[in-house]
């Protein structure tokens, strides 16, 4: 069944109030069990089916999206330019690199979207979950999150960053973990650097909540790694879309 015609069900077991308590003692907080696990089943389904992802890497402040046609298009020796033009970078910059399916804002352009990322975003956005996420983040004003789905492929990874961009009126990060199985030493860590450095190992539907702005990154999946690592993730902001 698809996502968007079944809907999302929120854990009913959920402690709204020992999570807002460790989220304001730490400035992050992991819900494990965040969906009903049929949701979360189908959610990851989707996005292992899914096959318009677009690579996103940066070149300096310069974003690049490169669908997998065009990956495929390029000669082994300019895959090795770009592979060693981006690990270059890392070494004294901000670098990313993995693999997005992008969700709009509007709540007018989701409506119309038969996109099960828009519907979960949209589903986020309002009702119960909502409710729960303000409460959590102790921020009555949040209006709505934005979302994409990320997949991180061996080599890939994000260096660290805080989230802080003037006028996005982000009151907290999330990524929801939608990764079965993984191990620990396979990379792709959800690492939060302050005020001291913790991490989060990739899971299956758990929901990761950090504070913004709040210095992270994701560590580098290795060539050991079965599996991709999948997440939707966003933010919760307040304001206009």
């Amino acid at each position: 069944m698809a996502v968007a015609a079944m809907g999302f069900v929120l854990n009913p077991d959920l402690d709204a109030g020992a999570l807002a308590a460790k989220f304001a003692r730490d400035g992050r907080v992991q819900v494990k069990d965040f969906l009903a696990r049929e949701s979360a089943e189908a959610l990851h389904l989707l996005l292992r089916e899914r096959s318009d992802w677009v690579q996103v890497l940066n070149v300096a402040d310069k974003v690049y999206e490169l669908s997998r046609e065009t990956r495929a298009q390029m000669s082994e020796a300019a895959r090795a330019d770009l592979d060693n033009a981006i690990y270059a970078q890392a070494r004294q910059g901000f670098q990313y690199r993995y693999e997005s399916i992008r969700v709009p804002d509007a709540a007018a352009a989701r409506a119309v979207s038969s996109d099960s990322l828009a519907a979960f975003a949209e589903w986020m956005s309002g009702g119960e979950a909502r409710d729960l996420l303000r409460k959590v983040v102790g921020a009555a004003d949040i209006a709505f999150a934005d979302a994409q789905g990320t997949a991180y492929s061996p080599g890939d990874f994000l260096t660290g960053h805080d989230d802080a961009v003037a006028g996005k009126n982000r009151h907290a990060a999330y990524v929801f973990g939608l990764t079965p199985v993984w191990r620990t030493e396979w990379g792709g860590l959800l690492l939060i650097h302050e005020p001291e450095l913790g991490g989060f190992v990739p899971a299956f539907n758990t929901l990761n909540l950090f504070r913004v702005p709040q210095m992270h990154s994701v560590s580098e999946v290795t060539r050991a790694a079965a599996f991709r690592r999948y997440s939707i993730t966003g933010w919760l902001r307040s304001g206009e879309r």
